[in-house]
């Protein structure tokens, strides 16, 4: 009996703490905010279907890459996963498209878990690849003088709150290496910077009047989704369009995308790209930025994006002193790992390199230049862990 007031008082008493934690957070956060982190929880990805969005159009003169299917793909792949049949293990790892590409040629397209070639995927952060190639754009347009211009030269208000935004460059938020604050969850109500980030209706609000400088720039890499938000008003603000309508212009158009995309915006009201995650499209259509990339910014031959822009954002480079600058985590990487301009790269160590776009529940575009592939893989959930799919391109890189 006296457990069981026990039990009914505590639970009473957690009711209350729970009350009183809602009561505080609307206090503090816009309602919608508070709804989305309570309702939708964690990202998933469906998302697309959630947030309202910016439209992307198809080209006007679609290209589509030509198919030349190689049995040796799935062979290959299936005995480095230890698979019997590597059709049946994507299906197992909760994949939606997997497609490959050699030489822009299709050799290998396949579609799983309900998902067919026109259906929408999510990029998660493989979005903020797009936005450093966005920045090489607006660098090439007279928009941004460069990557060394501090970050206040555009966005003005943070010398406001602190004098000492004027050292991170546009390069050290492209590198992830500004000196903010960022931690993805604190106990503390709703005011972790993950859902901040992810849920907050109004992304340049929060962006700019959030993050702390708690070290200098350039000393440390810390994964930080304050740095796409920020280079997205930077855009915005440089090339007076949307950075939607300025990605629909420069690549949508220009690379021949079959299909319709879209950009998910924080609310109706604010109007503002989730420039950390929200960009949806088809997977071939994604598989033609990574041959965008992998060609040195040509498209058909044209050289429409500076190829010192291309190999700059994605070549290996080294701080002085990699043990301290990059987490412990590094290391788990294939090759000698790497963060270029919002690329994640392989270092191989005898003057080649791969490098991949990558986003939460496995998305990916992985790229290797000395083999002439692409990689496209999309997912409902990672499967196999993050790691574990980039060792498995990795090793198929370098055997293919």
């Amino acid at each position: 009996m006296r457990l069981a007031k026990w039990l009914l008082g505590l639970a009473v008493a957690l009711a209350v703490l729970i009350v009183f934690a809602l009561g505080i957070s609307l206090l503090l956060y816009p309602p919608q905010y508070v709804y989305r982190v309570l309702a939708w929880r964690e990202s998933d990805s469906f998302d697309w279907q959630k947030f309202p969005f910016h439209p992307l159009h198809s080209s006007a003169t679609p290209v589509p890459f030509p198919v030349e299917l190689d049995p040796r793909v799935e062979t290959l792949f299936a005995d480095l996963a230890g698979a019997e049949d590597w059709n049946q293990f994507l299906t197992h790892q909760r994949t939606q498209a997997f497609v490959v590409v050699q030489d822009g040629v299709i050799r290998y397209e396949q579609y799983f878990n309900d998902t067919q070639r026109d259906s929408i995927v999510t990029s998660f952060s493989v979005a903020k690849s797009f936005v450093s190639t966005l920045i090489g754009f607006a660098i090439q347009d007279g928009y941004i003088s460069s990557v060394d211009d501090p970050i206040t030269r555009y966005l003005p208000e943070l010398t406001q709150r602190d004098v000492n935004f004027e050292k991170i460059t546009i390069r050290d938020l492209l590198r992830m290496a500004s000196g903010l604050d960022y931690r993805e969850f604190r106990p503390l109500l709703l005011n972790g910077d993950d859902p901040l980030t992810t849920y907050y209706p109004d992304q340049r609000k929060i962006s700019l009047e959030n993050p702390k400088i708690v070290g200098e720039p350039g000393v440390q890499f810390h994964y930080n989704k304050y740095h796409p938000q920020l280079l997205g008003m930077i855009l915005e603000r440089t090339t007076g369009v949307s950075p939607t309508a300025y990605l629909q212009t420069k690549i949508w158009d220009e690379l021949g995308m079959e299909y319709d995309g879209s950009w998910s915006v924080d609310s109706v009201k604010s109007d503002f790209e989730k420039m950390e995650s929200g960009l949806n499209g088809r997977a071939v259509d994604f598989a033609k930025f990574g041959q965008f990339i992998l060609d040195n910014g040509q498209v058909r031959g044209q050289q429409i994006l500076s190829p010192e822009w291309v190999a700059e954002a994605t070549q290996p480079w080294q701080p002085e002193d990699p043990a301290s600058y990059y987490p412990d985590s590094f290391t788990a990487r294939p090759g000698d790992p790497y963060y270029a301009y919002m690329w994640w790269g392989f270092d191989r160590g005898d003057g080649s390199y791969d490098f991949a776009a990558a986003g939460d529940k496995g998305q990916y575009i992985y790229i290797s230049p000395a083999k002439r592939l692409v990689i496209v893989r999309h997912g409902i959930d990672y499967g196999i862990p993050y790691n574990e799919w980039l060792a498995l391109f990795y090793k198929f890189a370098s055997q293919y």
